[in-house]
């Protein structure tokens, strides 16, 4: 399995990053997907994560962290096995190392029970 995430970069308090994450050697519509974020000093944190696709009642649910609530928007592509995450009026404190996290599973904000980690990518955002 192999979690590869993109879209990382230096961006000014206020603006927008959009990133993906690919995802390859699972079948991705049958993973719930999340987004994690681990600032230096800091432990792993929840951000967003959206269900699994399994005809389930669940089928495409999102959740967010209160801080990402009404800026992020998380999203899935089970035709192209991608995830992304929308994040818009960016604040300092967004900055961290983005994870994309995929887990055989109902959704869940605990980073322990995902079963699937990418590498990260770095968000910057400057005041």
């Amino acid at each position: 399995v192999q979690l590869v995430e993109s879209g990382g970069g230096l961006v000014q308090a206020g603006g927008s990053l959009r990133l993906s994450c690919a995802a390859s050697g699972l079948t991705f519509s049958r993973y719930s997907m999340g987004w994690f974020r681990q600032a230096p000093g800091k432990e792993r944190e929840f951000v967003a994560a959206i269900s699994r696709s399994d005809g389930s009642r669940s089928d495409g649910s999102t959740y967010y962290a209160d801080s990402a609530a009404g800026r992020f928007t998380i999203s899935r592509d089970n035709a192209k096995n991608t995830v992304v995450l929308q994040m818009n009026s960016l604040k300092p404190e967004d900055t961290a190392v983005y994870y994309c996290a995929a887990r055989g599973g109902l959704t869940a904000t605990m980073p322990a029970v995902y079963d699937y980690w990418g590498q990260g990518t770095q968000v910057t955002v400057s005041s």
